[in-house]
């Protein structure tokens, strides 16, 4: 691209985006000239594998959303292949799960009869729908909106939604003629109510397929365990005849590709009355798939983009929509087993996706003697590994407030409508995020033992004219009055601080009533005769500070760099008179060498001198030039302690510490020339000031004290 074409692109945000969109869809064409042909081999062995453990799922699946069996194969087909093509992790794999079919069964269930025509074209409707949802955030690039929805929704959501299968499935067990019931009370009032009309041999069936599961899985958890043991019960239902005893089995399954199979997409009024269940599949799903792609990824150390996966989620559901399929998501033990069986990309749930449409097409004509009381065997030991009671007792453990949330959202999904379950426990991981980022902690800090870093150490004394504070988090609408009220606790606990640093490295984002708050801070500082400075602001942030005119209202010599922040305060602006006189600690690295002379005398130091104060100056350059060019001298009176006066001092210099000055023991002359000297020229601007007030005019201060005499090269006594 060129120069020009670029700048215009970048200008143009549509066309910006129309390019990132593209680049989203054009996925496969990528995956196809960059596939390695190496690979091939092991994602055929992974694909196939997975395919093994995908069939018997796809089914028991589809039984659970109250769906014929075919249509959770084709959506295991379908999905499986146009979510790795276009989907961004190389071992995520797409198809019907637990959740998302039980979501299914609470949303169509009271519009349609369960396995009706219509309620399978409201199925394929619900897909597309979700589908479109899901493919619009990609484009939109609202990936990140994943993050605002916590993992202990998903885990309360999941062990919920496994009590409610198990609570399910028992009446196929059983061979109990009950609807399906999303709600755990219901199932379990009618399973009461007929509890002695179970069938015998359904229930050893159901028994011998949870056992051949639970033997393999301990013999080798690699092994395909539900699909042996529903081959165990297929064998035995086909060598006694019990479908003809009771035993309900699967029909025979159509030998056909996935039919295509149209949509209403303009059936507004259908689609606004399950508009609730669309939105919390939309999100439950998005959230799950995200989740395992990202646990599997800090495995393989790939890189998941969640625009791309969603991108990738939501053509899986159109496109298994149109195909006589129903909602589906990302499956955590498929990818697994995926991953675990050397996947390298996402080819290997394309081959997944083709066996077990080619098992299908052969093994059709089986069906007849799988036994639906087995199949509800796997599903119950599936719902049962739903309970999460490890994540579950570690989420109660570290956090009160997540543990509450997932409580929450549990018992709600137990007890409540499941889709309004699951947007309760999304609105509410909003708001508790909310909450938090609107609250940010504001710190005070002070140096650690080796004056090298800054840290949180609430015991320790701070500085009286120097407060330093870390804000931890941003500073937008939501936080900004929090974080002045944090401030101004801070002001008011230490009224004589009129010097604040702030430390806004952890701040990302700053709008217009972040920079409100701090202008309002400012103000109140420099009311009090004090003034504020800041490091570590952020690029972004100094941008908006820049644009919104914050930088030339604080002033841009008040953005300090945190290595010389502190050192430039201390020299430039703190008062030297109340770091020697006032205060009893040693804060900073530089106060280490500072001398202290503690005044219990009820003397005048620490006044602020205005800006327009004229104060009377004199370089050391002229006072050497007035001592030596032979007219009468002026007295230099040197203010500092007797340690700084031994160190070095001007020829002539008479010493008279500044509290004896100012406490007025000491009467100045008031008829011959006086210069004050201190170390840099603070302490005696100080003096002249105040002495001023009560009539001294003869009175001058050295600019730049004996630092810059020094500096200039002139003699001084060392005594």
């Amino acid at each position: 691209m060129s120069s020009t074409a670029a700048a215009t692109t970048e200008s143009n945000p549509l066309q910006q985006w129309l390019s990132e969109a593209t680049t989203l869809l054009r996925r496969p064409t990528y995956f196809i000239k960059t596939y390695d042909k190496t690979n091939l081999r092991p994602d055929l062995v992974a694909g196939v594998t997975v395919a093994v453990v995908m069939l018997p799922q796809a089914i028991a699946y589809a039984l659970i959303a109250e769906l014929p069996p075919q249509t959770g194969l084709y959506a295991a087909i379908i999905a499986s292949i146009v979510g790795a093509l276009w989907g961004s992790s190389s071992h995520l794999n797409t198809g019907p799960t637990n959740a998302a079919s039980l979501l299914v069964l609470s949303t169509l269930t009271t519009m349609a009869a369960p396995g009706s025509p219509e309620y399978i074209m409201l199925a394929g409707l619900m897909a597309v729908v979700v589908g479109l949802i899901r493919l619009l955030m990609g484009l939109a690039h609202l990936g990140v909106l994943v993050n605002f929805v916590s993992d202990s929704v998903v885990i309360g959501f999941t062990t919920g939604a496994g009590i409610l299968i198990s609570v399910n499935q028992v009446r196929h067990i059983l061979r109990l003629d009950l609807p399906g019931s999303p709600t755990f009370y219901d199932a379990l009032i009618n399973l009461g109510l007929q509890v002695q009309e179970s069938h015998g041999p359904s229930i050893f069936i159901a028994m011998l397929t949870m056992g051949v599961i639970l033997l393999v899985k301990r013999w080798n958890r690699k092994w395909p365990s539900a699909l042996l043991g529903m081959i165990a019960a297929s064998i035995i239902v086909a060598m006694f005849d019990l479908g003809h005893k009771g035993v309900v089995v699967l029909h025979e399954l159509p030998r056909t590709l996935p039919p295509f199979t149209a949509v209403d997409l303009f059936n507004f009024n259908t689609i606004n009355a399950m508009s609730t269940g669309i939105l919390a599949i939309a999100a439950i799903g998005l959230v799950e798939a995200m989740s395992i792609a990202r646990t599997i990824a800090t495995q393989s150390g790939e890189y998941v983009d969640s625009n791309q996966e969603f991108v990738g989620q939501g053509l899986a559901n159109i496109a298994a929509g149109f195909f006589s399929g129903y909602t589906c998501s990302g499956s955590f033990t498929r990818s697994a087993i995926n991953y675990d069986n050397g996947a390298k990309t996402g080819l290997s749930s394309v081959f997944s996706g083709l066996s077990v449409l080619l098992a299908m097409l052969l093994l059709a004509p089986l069906a007849v003697y799988i036994p639906r009381s087995a199949l509800a065997g796997v599903l119950l030991v599936t719902a049962y590994s739903m309970v999460d009671r490890a994540e579950m007792k570690r989420i109660w453990h570290t956090s009160k407030g997540d543990g509450l949330i997932m409580v929450a959202t549990l018992l709600a999904t137990l007890f409540l409508p499941l889709q309004l379950a699951v947007l309760t426990g999304v609105v509410v991981s909003f708001i508790r995020y909310v909450a938090k980022t609107s609250a940010p902690e504001v710190h005070s800090m002070v140096p650690d033992a080796r004056f090298e870093h800054f840290a949180f150490q609430p015991d320790s004394p701070e500085c009286p004219q120097l407060g330093v504070l870390t804000i931890e988090g941003s500073l937008y609408f939501g936080a900004a009055h929090h974080v002045e009220d944090q401030i101004r606790q801070h002001m008011e606990m230490h009224p004589k601080q009129r010097f604040l640093l702030l430390r806004m490295h952890r701040v990302n984002h700053c709008d217009v009533s972040g920079l409100h708050m701090l202008e309002a801070i400012l103000r109140l500082y420099r009311q009090h005769g004090g003034d504020v400075f800041m490091v570590g602001v952020r690029h972004d942030v100094w941008q908006k500070m820049k644009l919104g005119e914050f930088v030339r209202f604080l002033g841009i010599d008040h953005f300090l760099s945190q290595e010389r922040a502190v050192e430039h305060i201390f020299y430039k602006i703190l008062d030297p008179a109340v770091c020697i006189y006032k205060c009893p600690v040693k804060i900073w690295r530089e106060c280490q060498t500072l001398p202290k002379s503690l005044c219990q005398e009820e003397v005048p130091l620490g006044t602020l001198v205005p800006a327009t104060a004229v104060i009377p100056h004199i370089t050391p350059q002229k006072l050497w030039s007035s001592l030596n060019n032979g007219a009468l001298p002026p007295q230099i009176i040197d203010v500092r302690e007797p340690g700084e006066f031994a160190g070095g001092h001007i020829p002539g210099a008479e010493l008279i510490p500044m509290p004896k000055l100012m406490s007025r023991s000491i009467i100045l002359p008031q008829d011959k020339p006086i210069v004050l000297v201190c170390r840099t020229g603070r302490r005696t601007t100080q003096i002249v000031y105040t002495l001023q007030q009560e009539g001294y005019n003869n009175l001058q201060n050295m600019i730049g004290g004996m630092v810059a005499w020094e500096e200039a090269g002139l003699p001084a006594i060392i005594a």
